[in-house]
């Protein structure tokens, strides 16, 4: 049975149990496999050996997933060879009608919906709600996590420019 970690989050401050590990940076990363907008899978070996961005988003619908998945498509320009990777429950459909409404090209959207086998690996899965928490984590070309960031109320913000320094420094690092 994966861990539970009751009250790690909060929704409009109501507390929340987070299910799977708290990852911290220096961990290796775990493996994974969700759906692309094309209802195939997509593994976590896929971008093996690149930095990535991981942007963990409860659903594209809500106004502060919209502006970080947002956000991270700006940058994407800025930081070169970084896979940036925006996971979130919403289907496939949902994602790709979003991602083409956004104009989000640069970003890669993954869905979790089908066993959440992401969030159960990262931490990141709400058990009351079977949505993912808010989350960024940065993953070095070597599969160790060199930044992670549970942001502590899903409403809140990510401290984006904390996640695209460790990004660019992971990148750094692999040159």
């Amino acid at each position: 049975m994966p861990q539970e970690r009751p009250a790690a989050t909060t929704l409009k401050g109501n507390p929340f149990t987070l299910v799977g590990p708290e990852l911290k940076a220096g961990d290796k990363a775990p493996a994974f496999v969700v759906v692309g907008n094309d209802l195939k899978e997509v593994s976590s070996a896929t971008s093996a050996g690149r930095v990535r961005l991981i942007s963990v988003v409860p659903s594209l619908d809500t106004p502060v997933c919209d502006t970080q998945t947002r956000r991270f498509n700006q940058e994407a320009a800025n930081l070169g060879d970084v896979a940036i990777l925006t996971i979130s429950m919403d289907l496939p459909f949902a994602q790709k009608r979003w991602c083409g409404a956004a104009g989000v090209d640069k970003v890669q959207l993954l869905s979790d919906h089908r066993d959440a086998a992401f969030g159960l690996a990262y931490g990141t899965l709400i058990k009351e709600l079977r949505l993912d928490s808010r989350a960024i984590f940065v993953v070095d070309a070597n599969d160790t996590i060199r930044h992670v960031e549970y942001v502590k109320e899903v409403a809140d913000q990510p401290n984006y420019e904390a996640a695209l320094a460790a990004a660019k420094g992971a990148l750094t690092a692999k040159a």
